[in-house]
């Protein structure tokens, strides 16, 4: 018997819905990345996609713990002489509100081209609202996954 290798023609794509309002950010973090790549299914394939397309909402309402709205640093540089860009979360919050689920997401992808391509299939909204209901997408749980 030979082991079964999905790839992306054998992939049965669906679409997602995950609320994480009031969800702690790296809980509900790793749900959507494990969504993304599909190892939820039972076709797996470490080396390709094989996940469901991702749609967040109320991402400008997701948890923090502890103090970490004031003390966790996002680090960014211009690439110019004195470059060094530093924000905390809160401030990350004001400037794009979808950032701290975008960030934490892409950071629990492997970083190659798969990574990317997992990341063109997510979707972050600030609002409950979200232009992708021709998809029909199922509602999924953040943490129970």
């Amino acid at each position: 018997m030979t082991t079964f290798m999905g790839s992306k023609r054998t992939a049965q794509r669906n679409w997602v819905v995950i609320d994480v309002k009031d969800k702690v950010l790296g809980r509900a973090a790793t749900t959507i990345a494990s969504v993304l790549r599909g190892k939820h299914k039972p076709t797996f394939t470490p080396h390709d996609d094989v996940g469901d397309f991702v749609i967040v909402i109320n991402a400008d309402k997701v948890r923090l713990t502890g103090n970490k709205w004031k003390d966790k640093k996002y680090v960014h540089h211009t690439m110019f002489p004195g470059g060094l860009v530093e924000f905390t979360a809160e401030q990350a919050v004001a400037r794009k509100p979808t950032r701290l689920v975008e960030d934490a997401v892409r950071r629990m992808l492997p970083r190659t081209a798969l990574g990317r391509a997992l990341m063109r299939k997510l979707k972050v909204y600030p609002g409950d609202k979200h232009p992708h209901a021709a998809q029909k997408p199922a509602a999924m749980d953040a943490v129970n996954a």
